[in-house]
């Protein structure tokens, strides 16, 4: 995260408390939020959906970057937070990370992560998390 985005960081953890006490898990009762912060300061947020066919449950990355995706961004991510149950911060599953990857790529940005636990936060580049990561380029 960039010093103009730094006075974000509150907000964004808070945003993602939120989305996680919005979240629909009555099968697993892990409830997970998200917070995407974008360039222009908008933050976009999701909770994890549950489906009683466990399969098509959604993360709740995934729901955020839909959201953000619907409502017409395209790139510009500068950075995440993410936070669910337990003592230790949680880190985006392999799927999210590429759902995130490929909103990154689309404005070619590196986000950083904010793994949010209930006392630490864990702060990681999305190129650490997913190195290597396939994109929109590796189409070319």
């Amino acid at each position: 995260m960039s010093d103009d985005h730094a006075h974000y960081r509150d907000e964004l953890i808070a945003a993602a408390r939120h989305a996680a006490e919005a979240a629909y898990a009555p099968y697993s009762d892990f409830h997970v939020g998200a917070a995407l912060l974008f360039e222009d300061g908008e933050i976009v947020t999701g909770g994890n959906v549950e489906n009683a066919s466990y399969g098509l449950s959604l993360c709740a990355e995934t729901v955020a970057v839909s959201k953000a995706m619907a409502g017409g961004r395209r790139g510009g991510l500068v950075a995440v937070a993410v936070t669910g149950p337990g003592e230790d911060p949680i880190t985006p599953c392999g799927r999210c990370r590429q759902i995130l990857n490929e909103i990154a790529a689309l404005g070619g940005t590196d986000p950083l992560v904010l793994c949010v636990g209930p006392h630490a936060v864990r702060e990681v580049h999305l190129s650490d998390l997913l190195p290597m990561a396939f994109g929109p380029a590796s189409l070319d």
